[in-house]
């Protein structure tokens, strides 16, 4: 994916303009790893008057980006990424496993594996990239989701930065969309919502690519709780 040929002023190159259009399809909404079955414990949050309205629901996730997984998952997709572009297997393996080891609950447990695994499937199927197949067997643990989109866009030369703020806008989006089919919340709110988290998603990147494993940790507690609490729901729309 690379050219000799001169590129005018704010044109993207043939890498830049592939990277882009890779990275946009592979967290996009339409992209099936089934994201729209989960709702990371939000569920029972809605149902226990934890989140009301715009205004809770802001505050809620403001924590789970930057206290609890959402800066844990960047934390681990920066470092999968390093390790897989320095063609470091045996570090990849105990990335992998140690994303795996921190997911709170089993459903999360099952959200995140099942993310990550229809994550790499569909890229290998559809793309071809040197090595990835090599890294994937590498592995003995299931990729979680953030180790796979890493993994994935390392492989295929897509830059670390714009593929962590892309993974963390999909996440965030993820969640609203969630929470708009619980409270309920129309697309203005749901926009605004996003709008309010824009500089906590970019506060979130800048910390995780200077993060190392031994600054992971999260104080979300009673978000864990949800997801835990979500596997005995009587009623639920969502799988987590």
């Amino acid at each position: 994916m690379t050219t000799n040929e001169p590129v005018e002023a704010g044109r993207l190159t043939e890498h830049e303009a592939a990277a882009l259009y890779r990275l946009m399809t592979w967290l996009s909404p339409a992209f099936p790893v089934g994201g729209f079955s989960y709702s990371s414990g939000i569920e029972w949050a809605v149902e226990a008057g934890d989140i009301v309205d715009t205004a809770t629901l802001a505050d809620w996730l403001d924590a789970m980006l930057g206290d609890g997984s959402g800066f844990c998952d960047a934390t681990f997709l920066v470092h999968a990424y390093r390790a897989a572009e320095a063609g470091k297997d045996a570090s990849l393996c105990e990335i992998a496993e140690l994303a795996a080891a921190f997911v709170p609950s089993r459903e999360r447990q099952l959200e995140t594996t099942s993310q990550g695994r229809a994550f790499v499937d569909i890229a290998r199927a559809a793309w071809d990239a040197d090595r990835l197949d090599a890294m994937v067997a590498a592995c003995r643990t299931p990729l979680v989701y953030p180790v796979a989109v890493g993994v994935v866009a390392a492989a295929h030369g897509v830059p670390l930065a714009p593929t962590l703020h892309a993974f963390l806008h999909a996440l965030v989006s993820n969640w609203i969309s969630a929470a708009s089919r619980l409270i309920p919340l129309g697309q203005t709110d749901s926009q605004r919502v996003l709008v309010r988290l824009e500089a906590a998603v970019a506060a979130t990147a800048n910390r995780a690519l200077l993060a190392t494993l031994d600054d992971l940790g999260g104080a979300t507690f009673r978000a864990d709780l949800a997801s835990l609490r979500h596997e005995t729901q009587y009623t639920r729309l969502f799988r987590s």
